[in-house]
């Protein structure tokens, strides 16, 4: 699905699955990814970002290399706002604040990486948008974009990304609501979600501006918490009244 489209840029849906990694010297996998994203591979197109395999949302590719160069700077230089939905476990206290944390890679396991004071520089900002039994739903915006940054940030303040098997495991067993125990033992994909994405081309002055819905996985996780919720609040008893007298015939 295309979000956007100018003479210079298209914002395109990742869906949660589809691996944008590549190999060196693979000169056919960029053409490979721009066709699973629903783009004419033939096109001179050229991937600006990537995302993890689970992460769905906002892609942004380039059409030619002067567009690419322009993206690639505006992302370097850190002026390209990004803005991610997530639900974790978990309630974070506070309910926003920032994680300020060094990334390095994990030498113990160099599919993850870890928080360690000689890595670099990573900068997550979340907000809490609603709590639900035993999970919260989140919009993140991460400053820096080092990688797995928002999961690692998250499972460091003990609240991993639901789906996120590498860094938090299942927790739905905990989970004591029936149905959203259900629900949430899957199979859940990651449920992170790159949701918004704006910046001004500085070649032509256009405001680029992109919004993607959450998935239909996020809306069944909620939902079924939201009706864990109402549930929750229909059996819980009634403190501090006393029953009413029983008036007799």
């Amino acid at each position: 699905m295309i979000h956007f489209s100018n003479e210079r840029f298209i914002a395109v849906e990742k869906p949660s699955g589809l691996s944008m990694a590549t190999r060196p010297g693979d000169r056919s996998a960029p053409g490979r990814i721009l066709a699973a994203l629903g783009l004419d591979p033939e096109e001179d197109l050229r991937l600006v970002h990537r995302l993890d395999v689970g992460t769905s949302g906002i892609v942004l590719v380039a059409r030619g290399p002067a567009a690419h160069r322009t993206a690639t700077a505006l992302f370097s230089e850190r002026t390209v706002r990004k803005v991610y939905r997530a639900i974790v476990w978990g309630h974070p206290v506070p309910a926003r604040g920032v994680a300020n944390r060094p990334l390095a890679v994990d030498r113990a396991d160099r599919r993850r990486m870890r928080e360690a004071p000689d890595g670099k520089r990573a900068v997550t900002r979340w907000e809490t948008l609603e709590r639900l039994p035993s999970i919260a739903h989140l919009e993140l915006l991460p400053e820096t974009g080092r990688t797995h940054q928002i999961r690692v940030h998250m499972a460091g303040l003990g609240h991993p990304i639901v789906g996120d098997d590498l860094y938090g495991g299942p927790r739905w067993r905990g989970v004591r609501d029936p149905g959203l125990r259900r629900v949430l033992a899957g199979p859940v994909p990651l449920l992170l979600h790159a949701a918004a994405l704006s910046f001004r081309d500085p070649e032509t002055g256009a405001e680029v501006d992109v919004r993607s819905p959450e998935p239909d996985a996020f809306r069944d996780v909620l939902a079924a918490a939201g009706r864990a919720r109402d549930a929750r609040k229909t059996a819980r008893p009634r403190v501090g009244r006393r029953p009413a007298p029983l008036r007799l015939p």
